[in-house]
């Protein structure tokens, strides 16, 4: 027991170190200098039923001080009167699409699909319920320009309602990181990559070259995969943290956020039981267990686990400014972690049973789903 909490306290002093300094690499939006005219950017939105929420979304997106922006807004065979709103907005170019070609995931098609409507430089894909303040774009493309990148992610802020929801987030923020690592996808020695459904802006060239969402067809987990795509193909990229400045309203309830995270969970490991298996062990051992053993050990041991959960809170007090998040949520950094395995298995076993997954009143098969290697 003692070399199991020795080995884990080291492990996670490592782990925090890194994420700290990771962190620290990461730039912040609102201290970018937005710039001059650098490019036509077309915006692309993909909708499927989101009448009650895409018209405030768009509206700040239409409210963007950069100087010469395409806005294009893919309806998504929505049921909803998601197509009626968008045709009442003035200033957008609709995008209607009625069928979905067999091979494709909806989102994935409706982004290819807008993205053949794009005349711009620069594209942005971003998603139905993201608000933007409105010198966003501006300062993003300087970015990219400025930097010399040819894909640029932006991660949002994360409003959710709620204490447990909150919390959720905070550790998700942890989860995420120490899976991406975004803070090395700057790096071309690094295989590390980085994408972002909120807010993918990419050179209008660099996204033709690598075939657009075609190679993405069936892939759940397209943002991330659009930058491993970008980053295989030489080119270079980079994240930026977004603070206020980019907000999504993520998950309302404990339900959403579950049925939400069941499309790309399995996929984000390559639908590999045994890697959730082993993620598994791993966030029970960093993180479950030694909550536990306070109650059920003692000595040097007790020490460790005591220790083990202090590195654990300094982790999430440090993380959480980076993301707008409150420091003290992480008491609920267990509870949160174990939520998060419920999330995992609940999308596996699903994947698994129903071989494939539903996803906004479609099924995709799982060997679809697995054929399409990224």
């Amino acid at each position: 027991m003692i070399w199991l909490a020795g080995l884990t306290l080291l492990g996670l002093l490592a782990v925090a170190i890194e994420f700290a300094r990771g962190n620290r690499m990461l730039r912040r939006l609102h201290d970018l200098p937005p710039g001059q005219f650098a490019g036509k950017v077309s915006i692309i939105v993909a909708a499927r039923n989101e009448a009650g929420k895409i018209e405030p979304a768009l509206r700040s997106l239409l409210k963007q001080d950069y100087p010469n922006l395409e806005f294009i807004v893919v309806n998504d065979r929505s049921t909803d009167s998601t197509g009626a709103i968008l045709d009442r907005i003035e200033g957008i170019k609709v995008v209607h699409i009625g069928d979905l070609p067999a091979g494709w995931l909806g989102k994935n098609h409706a982004q290819h699909a807008g993205a053949g409507q794009a005349t711009g430089e620069f594209l942005l894909f971003t998603d139905a319920d993201i608000h933007m303040e409105s010198s966003t774009i501006s300062r993003a493309v300087n970015h990219l320009v400025s930097a010399q990148l040819d894909h640029l992610a932006i991660a949002p802020q994360l409003a959710m309602p709620g204490t447990l929801l909150s919390m959720f987030g905070g550790a998700f923020t942890i989860f995420f990181g120490m899976y991406a690592k975004p803070w090395k996808a700057r790096d071309p020695k690094s295989s590390r990559h980085i994408g972002i459904g909120a807010f993918n802006l990419v050179r209008a060239a660099v996204y033709r070259k690598i075939g657009g969402h075609e190679p993405l067809r069936m892939r759940p987990d397209d943002d991330m995969k659009l930058g491993k795509l970008i980053k295989k193909s030489g080119y270079r990229q980079d994240m930026v943290l977004a603070g206020d400045m980019v907000t999504v309203e993520w998950y309302s309830s404990l339900g959403e956020l579950v049925k939400g995270l069941e499309k790309n969970s399995f996929a984000g490991v390559e639908y590999n039981l045994s890697v959730v298996v082993a993620a598994s062990i791993a966030q029970t051992v960093l993180f479950v267990w030694p909550v536990v053993a306070l109650f059920v050990t003692t000595g040097l041991v007790w020490l460790f686990n005591l220790a083990i959960i202090a590195v654990i809170a300094l982790m999430y007090m440090d993380n959480a400014p980076f993301h707008g998040l409150k420091r003290w949520h992480w008491i609920g950094f267990p509870l949160t972690a174990i939520l998060f395995q419920y999330i995992i298995w609940n999308a596996t076993l699903k994947t698994l049973l129903h071989d494939g997954i539903d996803w906004r009143g479609t099924h995709y098969s799982l060997a679809e789903l697995k054929a399409n290697k990224v």
